[in-house]
């Protein structure tokens, strides 16, 4: 997914994909999910970045073009997903074991471990998705010019930035982002699938699932789909100042004195280049609108990310599995 990518997944949708699957039925299956979700909602994720961009939505494009920027996405978003799952695989059993020496039951520490193993597989993930990201923003927000290769954005970002540090313009935000998203929509995801859990039981007049008890396996395929939708568009919703600022970051430009290409006016200092500095002069300058601009396309993004991506999981772990 392009981040938010339902970016890999928003990164965000791919932690949950059911344990069961071998590894590398896993990485290939997430990998084909991201791919997918990435391909398939990439307009609302053009139409999010422009809302969020500080030259605003019409001077971004509006609706032109909805798929600029693309085959950055196309590239990056296999790899980042397949990058994740590798993390997020290895760190589950190390923080359990470390957990376990702790004293603590696998029941208490669980929550905790994926919330972890994510925050850790996103942090890893973003080594192959910002620079991708970079590259698609500046594109979906025409900042070089509407009819501007990939492959010409990426030397301008190079020429501008002074070398590959300038494809890692927003690394540190878009960790900021992630790592509070998945703190929030872990909780909310297990909550809702308890429930749907709890729910069935009584149904079927059997006892309650335990807190040890793994639903994913139980939950049928449409109730593990929509929790996930449900938890991440919540989250989204409520992360959307964080991706406003991640935006503005990936959008900033250096000055540099001989360039064909117009580029963004100073900035007070930190603002635009620093998290704090540029989501208090958000706040400061544009209020409650301007932290949430675009939160619509996101929640819808995310929200609906998710419920394909663990349908295309599940559709990739069955075909490759026999």
């Amino acid at each position: 997914m392009a981040s938010d990518s339902p970016l890999l997944p928003t990164g965000q949708q791919r932690q949950h994909a059911r344990p069961a699957p071998a590894y590398t039925t896993s990485l290939s299956a997430g990998a084909m999910s991201g791919l997918a979700v990435d391909l398939i909602f990439f307009p609302i994720d053009t139409i999010k970045t422009r809302l969020q961009s500080s030259q605003g939505f019409v001077a971004s494009g509006a609706f032109k073009g909805v798929y600029s920027g693309l085959a950055s996405v196309a590239v990056g978003s296999a790899p980042g997903a397949a990058l994740f799952f590798v993390t997020y695989e290895s760190m589950k059993p190390f923080l359990r074991n470390q957990a376990q020496s702790f004293g603590l039951t696998r029941s208490r520490s669980e929550p905790a471990v994926h919330m972890l193993a994510a925050s850790s597989a996103e942090a890893a993930a973003c080594l192959v998705r910002v620079p991708t990201e970079v590259i698609k923003s500046r594109q979906q927000t025409a900042a070089y010019g509407a009819s501007t290769s990939t492959r010409q954005v990426l030397r301008l970002v190079l020429y501008e930035g002074g070398g590959i540090r300038a494809l890692y313009r927003g690394y540190g935000s878009t960790i900021a982002r992630e790592v509070p998203f998945t703190c929030i929509q872990f909780p909310l995801y297990e909550a809702i699938k308890a429930k749907f859990a709890a729910s069935n039981a009584r149904r079927a007049h059997a006892p309650n699932p335990s807190a040890s008890t793994n639903v994913d396996h139980s939950l049928p395929l449409w109730q593990a789909a929509l929790s996930g939708s449900c938890a991440g568009a919540i989250a989204a919703a409520l992360t959307t100042p964080l991706d406003v600022v991640k935006t503005r970051i990936m959008l900033e430009r250096r000055r540099v004195t001989s360039s064909a290409a117009p580029v963004n006016p100073p900035s007070p200092a930190g603002v635009n280049t620093r998290l704090i500095p540029t989501l208090a002069h958000l706040i400061r300058n544009e209020g409650l609108r301007g932290c949430f601009a675009g939160v619509v396309p996101r929640t819808l993004w995310i929200g609906f990310g998710g419920a394909v991506f663990l349908g295309t999981f599940e559709a990739g772990v069955r075909l490759l599995e026999g």
